[in-house]
């Protein structure tokens, strides 16, 4: 069944900052959990150059009608000029995680 949770992801240059990240939105219950995933190497375009670099990788779980207030916390605590802030929709997922996830956020 088609759900309203997103699976959030953004990246910064060092686990601390990904840890900021991942306390900031689950302490104010707007995601119910944060697999930070690193280091992984990054190839992108900035500034008129490619860049590659190393990252943290952050999956966050939400729901949908969250993300705004997600977003904004998370601009608050991360170190770019221009985050990555790209949302999945959740096509499925099973009923106890669902329910899990349903239960650990709050708005």
């Amino acid at each position: 069944p088609m759900t309203d949770f997103l699976q959030v992801t953004t990246a910064v240059d060092n686990a601390d900052d990904a840890q900021t990240i991942a306390s900031a939105v689950v302490s104010q219950r707007l995601a119910a959990c944060v697999q930070v995933i690193g280091p992984i190497q990054s190839t992108y375009w900035w500034d008129g150059d490619i860049q590659v670099s190393e990252e943290w990788l952050c999956l966050i779980k939400t729901r949908a009608d969250l993300f705004d207030r997600l977003s904004a916390v998370i601009q608050q605590v991360h170190p770019y000029d221009v985050p990555e802030l790209l949302a999945t929709p959740v096509a499925a997922v099973s009923k106890a995680y669902g329910d899990w996830l349903s239960g650990e956020m709050r708005g």
